[in-house]
């Protein structure tokens, strides 16, 4: 079996985190199911492969999909991964999918003699391409440690944190925070606007308080210029999350009145038609609703994210 590292799933995340890994020497070799958008990993050294199959040989095949079904898709629908005669030793999956679902593609996996290990970021593309990310693992433990010379190649930290589909877990709570945060940030920076302090200042104000955060400091160029066209993340796929995280506080008895109220309001910009635009577009719809026309202050600021 070829020490070859395949990669399945080459959006905004994918791409920058394979880059990552060839950077750091390994011989990478990547799918993707538009074939144009692997060119940039082809400039940066890696292979690319015509079908998903082609990467059954490779050692480790990372995937980094949408959703539930998309990865049960690359890996065991018609054509996929695991369904030739050779496979892979083990499939690390850095999606954001449910428990539920990752514990049923682990036991399919587990049937054929692959190992798996979930392996969720916090971050975006940009957040990836600083080498920022923070990287959560769960699985076999002598797994985690065997690959995590791997994973740090990809991020500033990495992390295991139990057995099993824990990671998921984390991964979902962690991207409920992320709704929530912004529904609040963009309703207090409205609340300031309107009162009389410019946006920028106001967001950088935030930003060297005890309230700041790396997440707060990269959207405040975007917020303050509303240039949200440049997308890290998109409405529909933070409502997924947001029904994810209410979903698993249902499932384990958690009330979570704030997460509830993010999501109808992340569901009311979905249903208005934002699809390719950044959720931080959220600001217009808060600032909509509060009888205030936003306009960009064409102010230029760091994101703290310069690598």
């Amino acid at each position: 079996m070829s020490q070859a590292v395949g990669w399945i799933g080459l959006g905004r995340m994918g791409e920058a985190m394979a880059k990552k890994l060839i950077k750091a020497g390994h011989d990478v070799r990547v799918w993707n199911r538009t074939a144009s958008k692997a060119a940039p990993l082809a400039e940066a050294g890696a292979t690319i492969v015509a079908t998903k199959q082609d990467l059954a040989g490779c050692a480790v095949v990372f995937t980094m999909v949408s959703t539930t079904d998309d990865l049960k898709e690359v890996l065991f629908a018609a054509g996929g991964l695991l369904t030739g005669s050779v496979k892979p030793r083990m499939v690390i999956d850095s999606s954001s999918i449910s428990q539920e679902g990752s514990a049923e593609i682990r036991q399919r996996l587990e049937a054929m003699g692959v190992a798996y290990l979930c392996a969720p970021v916090s971050g975006n593309a940009k957040v990836a391409k600083a080498g920022k990310l923070l990287l959560v693992a769960s699985g076999p433990k002598p797994l985690y440690t065997e690959v995590e010379p791997m994973l740090q190649a990809m991020a500033r930290r990495v992390m295991w944190v139990g057995e099993g589909e824990l990671a998921r877990v984390w991964k979902i709570a962690h991207n409920t925070m992320f709704g929530v945060v912004i529904q609040n940030l963009c309703e207090i920076t409205v609340m300031a606007e309107k009162a009389g302090i410019p946006r920028h200042i106001f967001l950088e104000s935030i930003n060297d308080s005890v309230l700041g955060s790396m997440y707060t400091k990269y959207k405040t160029p975007m917020l303050t210029n509303l240039t949200f066209d440049q997308v890290t993340f998109t409405p529909k796929l933070l409502l997924k999350d947001m029904d994810l995280g209410l979903g698993a506080a249902k499932a384990h008895g958690v009330p979570m009145p704030a997460a509830a109220a993010t999501r109808e309001s992340i569901a009311r910009m979905v249903g208005r038609g934002y699809e390719d635009i950044d959720f931080a577009v959220l600001l217009k719809e808060v600032a909509a609703d509060s009888g205030l026309e936003l306009k960009s202050e064409n102010v230029k600021m760091s994101d703290g994210l310069e690598s």
